[in-house]
Formats: C-alpha cells, structure tokens, sequence
C-alpha cells in the first residue's frame, strides 16, 4: 500500500499527460494501465500505427502514380506485408518505450494491473489497494458494435484487427464512413483491396461542413473507395469465403447484400469504464454511458475526476491530452482550462482533412451573419508541384468584425496547416490578420493566407 497525492486510472494520451504534468507541478503521481506497454489505444492499435500504415500505403502510391512522372524510373514496388506490420510494430514501441522513459524522468510510478475504485480515495490495483488525496479516471473508449454483426477480428473486425489483419485482403467492407473508417479503407485501397464503404446518413463523416464533405467524397471515389450512402445495416456474419453484410436502402426499404473476404466495423467508440466500480461509488453516469462530470472535471463524489474519452466531447487524444494539463493544474491548486472551441480535428487519409470551429451549416443554424473566403490547392505552386492540387481551403469570418469563426481544409498537409487558424481563433484573430501576415513562398500555408484574402477583396491567385 502506498499513499499518492493523485492516482490516474489509464495511461493512453490523456492519463500519461497528466501524471506527468501533475509530477512537473510537485505531486506525487502515480498511473495504473494493466497493458505490458504505456500509451493507450492512441499509441498501441490506434493513431499512431494507423498513421504508420498511411505513411507506407501512401509511399508504395507515390512510387506507383507519381514517381515516373518526375524521371525516376525504378521497378514497381512489391508489398511484403508482414515486413509492413513489422515497421508499424516498431513505430509503436519507439513511441511506447519514449512514455516509459518520461514516468521515470518526471518519478511517476506505474502501477501495472487494473485499477478500480473501492471508496473515495482508494485505488485497487491487484491485491494491493492505494491511498490517494485525487484520483482521474481516463480510462478511454472502446469501439462500439451494431446489434447482428459479431465481431471476431479475424473476418469481422474493429479497427483493432484491422491493423493486424494476417493478409491483404482482395476486397473490404467498411460499415461506418467516419475517420476511422475512412482512413482504414484508404489503406487497404492503396493495397489493392476493392473497398466498400456502407454508411447509414446520406453523407460521409458525419458532422463535417457539408461541402468539405462533398468534396472529399469525390476525391475518396476517384481513389477506388466505393460508397453506398443511407444504408442501414441489418447484419454481418461470416462465410467459408469470408463475410456478407446485409443492408437495407432507407429511400426505398430495399434488401442488399455485400460480399468481401473482411468486413470492418466502424462505427465509434464508446467510453470505457468497466470494472472500475463507479455505480457502487455512486458515480453519476449520462445515458451514453459518460461520467458526468462539472467544468472542473469534478464527478459528483469528493476526489474523483474524470478526463478524455470516459467524459461528454468528441473522442480526440488531443482532447484529452488538453484535459488531462488542465485536470492536473487544478488538483494542483493552479487555473487548468480548456478552450473546446479551438480543438481541431484531422482526418490522416490523402489528401488530410481538417477542420477547426463552426461549420458553415452550423453558422446558418445560429442564423449568424457570416462571410466565407475560399481557395483551391489547384493555385496554389507548391501543392501543383507535388500532385496534390485537389482540395481548398474554406475560411468562414463574422461578416461585421471579420473575427474567424471557423477552418475547413482539405489537401496536402492540412493537419498541420489549420494550427495556424488555431492560433488565430485563440487570440481572437480577424482573417485580416492572416491576410496580412506573410507566409513563405513556396509553401501549402500559401492557401490558408488566400482564403483569409477572399474573405476580403479577394485572393491573389484565383
């Protein structure tokens, strides 16, 4: 038994950041995660080797489309899957090993094994049970399932299989046209695989400004990504030849099947809090399934707070990772606050998507007077001269004070591009104010500084 200032249940993005942020602030800290390795869902089957898959699928369609063009004239290259695994496997242990390093610099103790919570500061771990004044639970999320589609990762998987699938598939049905869905499906697709995406609205990733969206369809298409909108799907079960999925048209209540060698069920996640004993704690739950939580990620028991994926908010590691800063400032006696309206948000495919604030539908809901500038990556030089001219960036100002309200990007580097909108949107920043601001010739950023310019008299180069 040891006695802690805070104990942090979980240790993906949001629980690793804040032990350590709690530690950098004097407390004693200690994390509980029951994997062999530290970094959660985000760094062992989720962003980060997804991300490895992209970075090689998209490499081996560089070498296939683009590398002739510019005179380099090499042999087609020949995928070896399980060497590709092998990379992936290493990217996740340099990031896991690099969050073990950290808890030792910063003295944060791992408790391994799985944590639950007895009574108000106690944390059970094994057979061992722990003292702490404050304890975090961010415990994260796991996919969810739809009723009559079993899932047992080998045919019909969650994106957990999807990354260790033991061949390539010659075909894949993705049910869900989410991030993680769409992602996965462009590097199976970049594989060779025919892949179907079946989504229940009649739009892909849900929740995205509509033309971004509409746009990003096509470009999807034009990769070889079929898409079957407004489907509800009935059910999925394997087959001697691999799984079937049957759907039904919403417009007409028409029946459908679909065959292919692994199906893909991705249809979010949900939070994680199983085995924590939070009902015989008396810990408030929402209907969803959250821990309820006030702005100060309190729960309604006395030293119990919660962060991440386990509370209300969109399911980011970046959220949580802001929440987990902010958690530990306030345990610590400091003013730890996170601005939810500057979160970003990226989809990894190519072209990336990206976005920050309101979308335009959204502005028309609030019935906000609002101006839009946009610019296409087709003027832009840079983006021409890398084969990455698809895509615009969408900027949406107050149309009284030219305060941005809101980012839409899609294109080459467009994760790393909408940072400086939420620079911008931090410090209350007018689309003047990028306007003006010079951005280096030539670079993608070019675009961002032309729709800022549309916003006003208009772009430069369109």
């Amino acid at each position: 038994m040891a006695n802690f200032d805070l104990i942090v249940i979980g240790a993906g993005p949001g629980g690793y950041v804040c032990a350590i942020r709690a530690a950098q602030l004097g407390l004693k800290v200690a994390c509980v995660e029951a994997r062999d390795t530290l970094g959660g869902t985000c760094l062992n089957v989720g962003c980060i080797p997804s991300k490895a898959l992209l970075h090689a699928t998209h490499s081996l369609h560089e070498a296939e489309e683009n590398f002739a063009k510019m005179g380099l004239k090499v042999d087609l290259p020949k995928v070896d899957w399980d060497k590709m695994l092998a990379y992936k496997g290493d990217v996740i242990g340099s990031n896991t090993k690099g969050i073990e390093f950290l808890f030792k610099k910063n003295k944060v103790t791992w408790l391994k094994g799985w944590g639950s919570i007895p009574a108000a500061g106690k944390v059970k771990v094994g057979d061992d049970i722990h003292e702490a004044k404050a304890i975090v639970i961010a415990t994260g999320s796991e996919p969810s399932s739809l009723p009559g589609v079993p899932v047992d990762e080998k045919t019909i998987v969650t994106s957990t299989g999807a990354l260790a699938l033991p061949k390539i598939p010659k075909s894949m049905v993705v049910i869900g046209a989410g991030v993680i869905g769409l992602e996965m499906g462009s590097v199976y697709a970049r594989l060779g695989a025919e892949v179907t995406v079946v989504e229940y609205l009649d739009a892909i990733t849900p929740g995205m400004d509509a033309e971004i969206a509409k746009a990003f369809q096509k470009i999807l298409a034009k990769q070889g990504l079929k898409f079957v909108l407004g489907a509800a799907v009935q059910g999925a079960e394997a087959t001697k030849k691999g799984a079937k999925v049957s759907y039904k048209l919403r417009k007409d209540d028409s029946a459908h099947e679909i065959e292919a060698d692994v199906v893909l069920v991705a249809t979010g996640r949900k939070p994680y809090t199983a085995g924590l004993g939070l009902e015989a704690l008396g810990v408030e739950m929402l209907p969803r399934g959250q821990v309820k939580t006030d702005d100060h990620f309190r729960t309604n028991v006395p030293g119990v707070y919660a962060i991440g994926d386990a509370i209300v908010g969109p399911m980011l590691a970046h959220k949580a990772e802001d929440e987990g800063v902010a958690v530990a400032e306030i345990i610590a006696g400091k003013h730890g606050h996170v601005n939810y309206g500057v979160i970003p948000g990226v989809v990894y495919t190519t072209p990336e998507v990206a976005s920050v604030g309101a979308t335009e539908e959204q502005l028309k809901e609030q019935g906000r007077a609002y101006k839009v500038g946009k610019f296409s990556f087709m003027g832009n030089g840079r983006a021409k001269a890398v084969f990455q001219g698809d895509g615009m960036v969408k900027l949406l100002a107050d149309k009284a004070t030219d305060r941005i309200l809101g980012c839409h990007i899609i294109g080459p580097g467009a994760g790393d591009l909408i940072h400086e909108i939420c620079v911008a949107m931090e410090f209350g920043a007018s689309a003047e104010d990028v306007a003006r601001t010079c951005h280096a010739h030539p670079t993608f950023s070019e675009a961002v500084r032309e729709a800022a310019l549309a916003c006003g008299d208009g772009a430069i180069h369109s």
